[in-house]
């Protein structure tokens, strides 16, 4: 299938891993790019020097494009720029909107920018920068999320950008590829459902927790950092919602410390970002360090395999899956399913 995503790219199919954290991983990441979608690799967890490395782990995996997504925010975002650009990585994602400065720079050594929005403005402004494509996340999302669903911002997005648009948010099947081209995207991006698959490195006992989730499992809440975040309802979550903030905050401050020591970061650094995060969402001092648990209590369920220790970020999909495939059949079925879809229409 030839799209604006898949020219800008090089992949075979519409299609995009997107960079969760502690989950994109390079072997997610290289059975996603072998499979003809476009792998990105999660760097936010990682120290440069692993970023490196893993970076040279899939392109030991596969010879297919891939991607590496990226914290605009981030005190060293310039040293991990560096490194995707001496590597040859063909495309930097972001989570957070980059500057006009990181784009010019990415762009000047032909690596494809593509930051994730939840606004039109937003997409207004990176578009404006020189940003190659954007991927468009409504509020079916998994993990940070915004209000606005999907079938509404996404339209808004594509009239009012004149580059590639990439939907996210309630897709994990071949018929929403076909819609989503239908509302004049060039192509899917999916987290959750690349997350449920037998490449994916998340424990069996927390993929079993997805797999048990209906769609009303599923919540968002405040309780974690202080913003809105998709997840799975949980006994953990509940008692968060619950917990009061004095308890709250110390907590928090003993993950951040526990991050600090898997990141490298120094406290200065945090320190820096945590003004950033404050400045860019307008959040309180005590927000600020409430965001410090979302790392920690990702990496309790998404590697150590704690469903009662930490948080499980999930799109509203989780309710509709009930499987494991390969990326390999997993990317196989969603074009097969395109295909028929598109094929029944002229019938109506």
């Amino acid at each position: 299938m030839d799209t604006p995503l898949t020219r800008l790219v090089g992949v075979r199919c519409p299609v995009v891993q997107t960079g969760m954290g502690w989950v994109a991983g390079p072997r997610l990441v290289s059975a996603a790019a072998n499979a003809g979608a476009l792998g990105i690799l999660a760097s936010a967890t990682m120290t440069p020097g692993r970023l490196r490395e893993a970076v040279r782990e899939v392109k030991s995996r596969t010879g297919a494009p891939f991607g590496v997504n990226l914290r605009a925010d981030a005190a060293d975002a310039a040293e991990r720029v560096r490194i995707v650009v001496e590597e040859g990585v063909r495309v930097a994602s972001f989570a957070l909107a980059p500057s006009r400065e990181l784009i010019g720079t990415l762009k000047e050594a032909g690596v494809v920018v593509v930051p994730t929005v939840g606004a039109r403005r937003h997409a207004e402004k990176v578009a404006a920068w020189g940003a190659d494509a954007l991927i468009v996340q409504g509020a079916e999302g998994g993990g940070h999320t915004g209000e606005v669903a999907t079938t509404v911002l996404l339209p808004q997005v594509v009239d009012a950008v004149g580059i590639p648009v990439v939907a996210a948010g309630g897709f994990y099947d071949g018929r929403g590829l076909v819609a989503a081209l239908a509302y004049g995207a060039a192509g899917i991006a999916m987290g959750t459902r690349f997350l449920l698959t037998s490449d994916s490195t998340v424990p069996d006992a927390v993929k079993a927790r997805y797999l048990a989730a209906g769609v009303r499992d599923i919540t968002v809440t405040r309780a974690v950092d202080g913003l809105p975040h998709r997840m799975l309802r949980t006994d953990l979550v509940a008692a968060l919602e619950r917990s009061g903030r004095a308890r709250a905050l110390v907590e928090g401050l003993l993950r951040a410390s526990r991050f600090r020591a898997l990141t490298g970061l120094t406290w200065r650094t945090m320190l820096q970002e945590g003004r950033s995060l404050r400045h860019g969402k307008s959040l309180s001092w005590s927000q600020v360090l409430l965001a410090a648990n979302t790392p920690m209590l990702l990496k309790a369920s998404m590697v150590d395999g704690r469903t009662d220790a930490g948080v499980m970020a999930s799109g509203q999909v989780a309710g509709l899956i009930d499987d494991l495939p390969s990326c390999e059949d997993l990317v196989t079925r969603i074009m097969r399913e395109a295909e028929e879809t598109l094929s029944s229409l002229p019938s109506l």
